[in-house]
Parts: structure tokens; sequence; C-alpha cells
């Protein structure tokens, strides 16, 4: 008993020490954010009373809120006043776009993808419409976010638009009626393989009944061929969406009460664990899921979720990386600020998020770098940084001078110029390219630069010889030249790559989200990859087992 009473007297003053330097951390936390307030708001007050030009105080305190949420994740965002109606239109679901992607090209922005029976397609909108006015406004050099500010709006109400359309000379008038847009986000499913027997579903976005319309599709599928031999679910490219769509996808394969994901934070009441509610829809099919560097958020949980539980095997390249939650608080005055205020954490316990980011993006971690988890049969996996395939394989359009022709939108002006000329046959299974030479001759045409980092450097290095009175001017020339018949040697050989690219933005345009995804399927080495799998029981077996 005395040895106890002891102990006690040693434990219970460490313990108001422990209580005394929490107070103190607190009180000291507190002053440094009291400091910082005074000092910011002096310097604010003085940069508007004395700095030599006329400074507007509102746009002066909107680019410090930006610049200081930019610096803590890319997902943390300053909402102004200025831009209040818009978030509230799309976050209380009054208003969901007309159903039109778009991009600024030059002056003008230009669309660059419709909706299969949404507004914009009802109108008579088309890829590669200019858009000149709106409503009698001019839309030359305004900004995407001007554009759809003005395109916004409530459900049926008009709004009139001048486009510039290729190979028509006057401008198209469009009157297009607002609507609610709803886009499936299962744009193709079907049997695939020389056998008809594996099921194969596009998933594009997490939104409303995505489990369920996975779920049906699946269910359609056994009734068309009851032997199956497996199951390829398609998120490349799939970006996330509702936290609750991934739950119930991933009831599909997992049976009733399994966790799927905890979301922990700092305010620990917030923390929350999501399980799955019901009895599995099929817990035997062999699973094959496809992912990419473009498969983020709810992406990453369900093909987390499905490795962490040796449920099915990952094909494709590393996920994007995010695992963070966002809620929106009110600030005054009618302003908000979407803040990250927990991540996500799948059943092994590691958190998908990436830690490091360059322009918005997250930056490859090195796996001795990465913490280590296990899945239910003691495989080794990896947190931060996204969700590692256990098949990785090479995305051939990921080479530089490729990436270049997307990313300046070579392809895409090709087919516009492309399509102006020729027929479209009626389906698009009779939908074939072939006639590269025409696109080796659009790109002659051009003085183009692909944006490579080679380029950059060859820009630098002219720059410094120029600055330095090098006469090395007449090599450079001969090194550039060089260089540019190199990178048109590296697109003749990657002719199949840039043809199945080319064959997508020609379906996408006549054949929409269907027509772009049953095009891919027909070259996709990737889904060739997940056939083969799902034929070798054996294989597939040893990758869940972790031989």
């Amino acid at each position: 008993m005395k040895r106890i009473l002891k102990i006690s007297y040693f434990v219970l003053p460490l313990a108001f020490v422990g209580l005394a330097f929490n107070e103190v951390y607190e009180d000291n936390k507190q002053f440094e954010i009291s400091k910082n307030i005074e000092l910011f708001a002096n310097a604010y007050r003085e940069l508007n009373a004395f700095y030599v030009d006329d400074i507007d105080p509102g746009s002066l305190m909107r680019k410090g809120m930006e610049s200081m949420v930019a610096s803590l994740d890319p997902f943390t965002n300053y909402i102004a006043e200025s831009d209040i109606e818009g978030y509230r239109l799309i976050s209380q679901g009054r208003y969901f776009g007309i159903g039109a992607q778009s991009k600024k090209m030059g002056d003008y922005l230009t669309i660059t993808e419709l909706y299969e029976g949404q507004p914009a397609d009802q109108a008579g909108l088309r890829v590669g419409d200019r858009i000149l006015s709106i409503d009698g406004r001019t839309a030359k050099g305004k900004s995407k976010a001007e554009v759809e500010a003005i395109l916004q709006g409530f459900p049926g109400t008009q709004v009139n638009m001048a486009v510039e359309r290729p190979g028509v000379e006057a401008p198209v008038q469009i009157t297009l009626t607002r609507g609610e847009v709803d886009v499936a986000n299962v744009p193709y499913s079907g049997l695939i393989g020389s056998d008809a027997d594996i099921a194969y579903v596009n998933l594009s976005t997490f939104t409303q009944r995505a489990g369920r319309n996975v779920a049906n599709a699946l269910r359609d599928m056994r009734l068309e061929n009851p032997d199956l031999k497996g199951m390829v679910l398609d998120l490349r490219g799939n970006g996330g969406g509702l936290l609750s769509e991934a739950v119930n996808l991933c009831n599909i394969f997992i049976p009733q009460n399994e966790i799927v994901v905890t979301t922990k934070g700092k305010v620990r009441d917030w923390d929350r664990t999501f399980r799955t509610r019901t009895n599995a829809i099929d817990e035997e099919i062999p699973l094959v899921v496809l992912i990419n560097d473009r498969s983020a958020s709810a992406s990453e949980i369900v093909s987390g979720v499905m490795q962490d539980y040796d449920r099915g095997v990952l094909i494709g390249q590393r996920s994007y990386g995010k695992g963070l939650v966002q809620n929106t608080k009110d600030i005054g005055y009618n302003a908000k600020i979407k803040l990250t205020t927990a991540k996500y954490y799948i059943p092994s316990g590691r958190c998908i998020q990436s830690v490091e980011y360059e322009d918005g993006e997250p930056v490859d971690i090195a796996d001795d770098k990465r913490a280590v988890f296990q899945t239910r049969s003691g495989r080794e996996v990896l947190d931060g940084g996204g969700v590692a395939p256990d098949i990785k394989t090479e995305r051939g359009d990921n080479i530089p001078v490729i990436k270049s022709l997307i990313n300046n939108d070579l392809i895409f002006d090709f087919v516009t110029e492309y399509a102006t000329n020729t027929t479209i046959p009626d389906t698009v299974i009779d939908l074939k390219f072939n006639d590269f030479d025409a696109f080796i001759s659009f790109l002659a045409d051009k003085d183009l630069r692909y944006d490579t980092k080679a380029e950059k450097l060859m820009d630098q290095l002219k720059k410094k010889a120029n600055e330095e009175g090098y006469q090395v001017t007449d090599q450079l020339v001969q090194l550039e030249r060089r260089l540019k018949e190199e990178q048109m040697e590296v697109i003749r050989a990657n002719e199949k790559v840039i043809t199945d690219l080319i064959e997508k933005e020609i379906a996408g345009r006549y054949f929409f989200q269907e027509g772009k995804v049953r095009i891919g399927l027909r070259n996709d080495e990737e889904v060739q990859e997940a056939i083969r799998l799902l034929r070798d029981p054996q294989q597939y077996s040893a990758i869940l087992e972790g031989k």
C-alpha cells in the first residue's frame, strides 16, 4: 500500500506538470494568433494609407486570403462574397450546369465535351464551338469562370449564345434552356473478352446512385452470362464524388459491417467510421480494378478497400493521392472558407493523402519514405501518395511529347478540322481512323512548340549564351532543329497511341461518353491485361496471397 502511495505521489505531480504545460502551450498559441492578427491588420492599414498607388482593399485582402489557404493544400479555398451566389447554386443543387465541358482556347471559351441529352446537346451546341457572345455580351477575353458565371442560372430560364462553328462562315445562334443536368455515372458496361465472359463497368464519377448503377450493371451481365469469369471495374480518370457512394460500391463486394473508411481530424467529436450496411451482392466474383494517376478521392477509397481486404487486384498506375475531407465555414460578411478538417483512413490503417505538392499536383514520394501497413492476408502496402497498383503498367500517353499534344489541344484541333471534312460512320463500332499522315501534315503546317523540359532548357541555354556573349547561335539553331526532328520521330513511333487518342476524341464528339469508352476498349492494353489475369485463377490468387 505504501508503495502504491509513493507511486501516486510521483505520478500526480507529473499530471499537474502536464496540465500546466498544455495550458502554457495553449496560452502561447493564443498569444501568437493575436499577435499575428494585429500585425496583419497594421500592415493592411499602412498599405492602404501610404502605398504610392491606390489600392482596392477588397482585392488586396482576397489575394492575402487566397495565398494563405493555398499554402496548406490545394483543396482549402476562400470563397469571397462575389462568388457566393454561384457557390450556393452549385452546393444547394439548384443548378448543375448546361451539360458541357469547355476550355479557354485563345480569346474565347471552346466547347470540348457534350453530355448526351443534356441542355447543351438539346440546344444544338457542338464540340469545337467557340462562344462569341452570351445574351448580347461579348465573351472575348473572358475567363472560363466569367463565362460560366454568365451561363449559370435556374432550370427553365433561357440564355442566347452566338458561337463560331468550324466550317460555317456566319456565327450560329443558339437558344439554350437551362436545366438540371443528369450525367450517367456509368457511361458504359458490357461483356468483354473473346467469349464475352468478363463483366466490364466504367464508372466516371461517384454521383448519386453510383453504387446502385454498378450493382445493376453487374446483375444484368450475370443474367446475360451466368458463367462470368470475373469483373473489371474501371476507375481510371474518376476524380471521386460522394463518400456515401464509395461505401455503397464497396458493399457490392464486401460483406455487411466491414469498415470502409474512417475520418480523423483535430476535432475528435467529428471522427467517424463508415461501414458496409447490407449483405454483399457478390463476394466471390474475381475482381480487377483499373486505376491511374487521375483516380482520386472516392476512387482511391474503393480501390484501397479492395486491396486492403484482398478482394481484388489493382492494375494501372499509382492513384492521385487525395485523402482529405472538406467542410465549409461561414467567416462573416457573406463569405466562406472551405477547409480540410480530416483525413481518410482505409481498413489497413493507412492514409492515401499525398503529403507533398508542386504546382497543385501531388509529388511522387519514394517507397522508402512511406509507412508500411498490411492487408488482411498480410501483404505489405504503403501509405501516403495514393494507392499503388498490384500490377503496374505504363501509360502510352505519358510520354512528354504526347502529353504536350494533349495539353496544347493539338489532337483536339486536328479532330475539329478532320471532322469538318470527313464523313463519320453511323455507329461507333465502324469508326476507324487510318490517316495518320494527315495528322503529321497538320503538325508540319504549324510552328509548334511542345513545351517539353528539353525545349525549356534549350530556351534557357539560348538566353544565357546571348547574355554572356557566346557566339553559338548557329550551333543552337541546328540543335533546336535536330530536337524538333527527334520529337517528330517520337510522334511517328507512337502512331498507335496517338491514333487511339484521335479515335477517342472523334467518338466523344459523335457518340458521347459511351462511344469514347467503347472505342477505347478496342485497343486497351490494361483491359487486356485484366482479362488475361481473370482467366488465370492461379496467378490471381497468388497476387492476393502475396506470393
